[in-house]
């Protein structure tokens, strides 16, 4: 089962992962990225879906995002004239990006995520990418030059499933992008660690040290399909919504090198064995995540949290819930039927937390 992204809505994840396992169906291997290998890590070291259920609304998740700072490089002026200059721009990844200084908010270190309390019942498989490029780097013209090394966080046995594999990118299709040939993998990085990587997103947080080396985030490949490919026999996968035109897919382009919309039109329409429809889940769910305030007078960009725990306990309910619905409807299709297009509308309403 593919986790790609999710975002401050990775909630989704457990709740499909609950329905799935509940139907007998409960895939073997996570293969995570961004968010999503938040919900990879509390999944593999909860074992019981009841559990991992109370964790994502647990104080300690609460705290955590509570902690988040914006920097000084999120004036507001600033963040949108850098944002318009992307935008205009049609560039792929022309100079050395500053991943270590040009960043909005600070994470903490360490994520709040459970330790293993039992053995877990599934392989974690997380992606993020190593830089191949220093702070002395930044600002030189990139050239022909690749910038980052697809990396894969995982255990010994599917390391050796994934040896020799070149990364998915490095299909020419892909265009001039700066994403190296070889694909790496990594096993020694807990399943923990390798999490905090992986949402390491450029432009948000800083890029994620580990062993001497700095990594970004799975943002580097959203949609790994070929990866899941070849760990498993049956591929689970979303139907994803459409990116953000005036903020996301110019950041993939000036960072990365990589058509966004172009990866996002082959990952929806290459054949999975499951499709879960997500589509419209910024509308379900648009207020049950963190918030980007815009701050006028001050000239910032903050990040707001629910006003109270509780209100954040119910917006993680909200998501569970709304994950476990699209994973039954799901379940219900015929396999490898694709899902009807969901037509989000502003009309739409927010999903109740009634249990399963």
């Amino acid at each position: 089962m593919v986790l790609g992204g999710g975002g401050f809505r990775f909630g989704i994840y457990i709740g499909m992962y609950a329905a799935l396992r509940q139907a007998g169906k409960a895939p073997d291997v996570l293969l995570a990225s961004c968010g999503g290998a938040i919900a990879a890590a509390i999944i593999h070291n909860l074992p019981d879906p009841e559990t991992q259920r109370l964790w994502l609304s647990s104080e300690e998740m609460y705290g955590f995002w509570c902690s988040l700072r914006s920097t000084d490089r999120a004036a507001l002026a600033g963040t949108l004239m850098r944002a318009a200059g992307r935008k205009l721009s049609t560039a792929r990844a022309p100079v050395v990006p500053d991943l270590f200084n040009d960043y909005l908010f600070e994470i903490p270190p360490q994520l709040p995520l459970p330790s293993a309390v039992e053995t877990p019942e599934v392989e974690v498989a997380i992606i993020a990418g190593k830089l191949l490029f220093g702070p002395e780097d930044v600002g030189q013209r990139r050239g022909q030059r690749k910038l980052y090394a697809e990396t894969i966080f995982c255990n010994e046995r599917t390391a050796n499933a994934l040896h020799g594999m070149d990364s998915p990118l490095a299909d020419e299709r892909w265009g001039q992008h700066a994403i190296a040939q070889a694909m790496l993998t990594d096993s020694t990085a807990s399943v923990n660690e390798a999490a905090r990587l992986s949402i390491a997103d450029m432009i948000y947080f800083r890029s994620a040290p580990y062993r001497g080396d700095e990594y970004i985030g799975g943002v580097l490949d959203l949609f790994p399909v070929e990866i899941a490919r070849r760990l498993g026999k049956e591929v689970i996968m979303e139907f994803k919504e459409a990116f953000d035109q005036v903020f996301s897919i110019p950041a993939w382009r000036s960072v990365l090198g990589v058509d966004g919309n172009a990866r996002l039109r082959y990952a929806n329409s290459h054949l999975a064995d499951m499709r879960i429809d997500s589509s419209d889940v910024s509308v379900v769910l648009e207020k049950q995540q963190l918030q980007q305030k815009l701050d006028w007078l001050r000239n910032r960009i903050e990040l707001q949290m629910p006003p109270s725990y509780d209100v954040f306990a119910q917006h993680m309910r909200d998501q569970w819930q709304y994950g476990y619905e699209r994973a039954q409807e799901a379940l219900a299709r015929p396999p490898r039927q694709q899902p009807p297009v969901r037509r989000a509308n502003k009309y739409s309403k927010p999903l109740s937390s009634i249990e399963p």
